[in-house]
């Protein structure tokens, strides 16, 4: 990244601030979009980007105790968090791990085929189509297909 004046080249997926054993991780997770929609992140991209951070977190200093700064992209598997992410992988395979389970099973998987008002609807490798509430799931991700 020549100059990271131009911060529109990238979006913000989320953040997370954990601790892991006795070390605190700030994780961020970021988007590269280009001209004709999302790119791909590669570790240039992430070098640039936490280099950037880390300099404006240096004189910011809002958090105190000592942590590592991750940078990356939210991954092949990942999270589907926001209403655009149901919006953007529209038609792409997904898995759902609900807090309890529906008709006797806790996990599905299947190609998302709607989204609206919260509901989330997928149609399984059968043909069939499943919706329930997006609250109801613990997590949404993409599935890994190989």
């Amino acid at each position: 990244m020549e100059s990271y004046e131009n911060a529109a080249s990238y979006e913000l997926n989320r953040t997370e601030f954990v601790k892991e054993g006795a070390d605190w991780y700030l994780r961020v997770y970021v988007d590269k979009i280009e001209a004709d929609g999302y790119g791909v992140m590669g570790t240039d991209d992430c070098e640039a980007i936490s280099r950037y951070l880390s300099e404006k977190l240096d004189e910011a200093d809002p958090i105190k105790q000592n942590y590592y700064l991750e940078v990356s992209s939210p991954g092949m598997d990942r999270p589907l968090l926001k209403d655009k992410d149901f919006e953007r992988f529209m038609g792409s395979e997904i898995e759902i791990k609900l807090y309890k389970a529906m008709d006797g099973k806790k996990f599905y998987t299947g190609k998302l085929t709607g989204y609206e008002n919260g509901a989330v609807t997928i149609t399984d490798e059968k043909g069939k189509e499943i919706s329930l509430q997006r609250s109801d799931a613990a997590k949404i991700n993409l599935a890994v297909v190989f």
